[in-house]
């Protein structure tokens, strides 16, 4: 039971989620392209719905965003919801295309991550937190979707060996 946890997406995860998270909270604090705070996380959750479809994308952004949530001062469950929203959206997309190539799934990644940050604000709100919406927030959503298109060839292979997935793999019938 305890090797079959081990092994599984869950703890690979969260190993690798808390290792973002150090870094998302100490190196990109300080690298702030345009001032905006990189989401290293969400740029994840979007490149694992990018990688297996929304289902798996979902489950990743969901897991990421519940450990971002437990180390800052957010309520519990609001980043996990725009998280697991932007995998979904990505995931979607994947389903487009099974396999696509570095170039369509770096798109893909890039409107994952697009939607799930355009999502903080309105969850914000819901939970009734006083936010403003202002013309900074398409600067924020235009730059955290730019940075997960630059990290997603590094992220959707991260992504496959986190969720336990194999490329697939097309065999030609033999007459």
């Amino acid at each position: 039971m305890l090797f079959a946890f081990i092994q599984g997406p869950l703890f690979r995860l969260l190993a690798i989620g808390v290792l973002l998270l150090a870094l998302q909270n100490t190196l990109f604090v300080e690298l702030r392209p345009a001032g905006v705070v990189v989401q290293v996380l969400l740029a994840l959750a979007a490149a694992a719905g990018a990688a297996g479809g929304a289902d798996r994308g979902a489950l990743a952004g969901f897991v990421l965003g519940l450990l971002f949530d437990l180390g800052s001062d957010s309520p519990i469950g609001a980043t996990a919801l725009t998280m697991a929203l932007g995998g979904i959206v990505a995931g979607i997309a994947w389903s487009i295309m099974v396999d696509p190539p570095w170039w369509l799934a770096a798109i893909f990644t890039m409107i994952g991550a697009a939607a799930g940050e355009a999502a903080v604000p309105l969850v914000r709100v819901f939970i009734g937190e006083s936010v403003r919406f202002d013309s900074e927030l398409s600067t924020v959503v235009l730059v955290v979707a730019v940075a997960a298109g630059v990290l997603s060839p590094i992220f959707v292979p991260l992504a496959r060996w986190c969720l336990r997935l194999r490329r697939a793999e097309w065999k030609v019938p033999v007459a």
